[in-house]
């Protein structure tokens, strides 16, 4: 997946707000018995980057998961 710009700048604290709630979404899945791909995970980073609305990372998520 190749890097773009962010679409949207975003603040440190909506960052800030971003990142956690990839943490919390990782332990979830963590604490079900699985572990996040490097896609989901490159997902993960554009969307905490701005690159993604928080729509566009679970379109992208259920096409990974083949649901999209």
């Amino acid at each position: 997946m190749t890097a773009t710009a962010p679409r949207t700048t975003l603040t440190d604290a909506q960052r800030q707000l971003r990142q956690k709630e990839v943490n919390t979404a990782r332990a979830s899945v963590r604490l079900e018995g699985f572990i996040l791909d490097d896609e989901t995970e490159a997902l993960n980073a554009r969307y905490v980057a701005g690159e993604l609305t928080s729509a566009e990372l679970t379109a992208g998520i259920l096409k990974l998961a083949g649901r999209g």
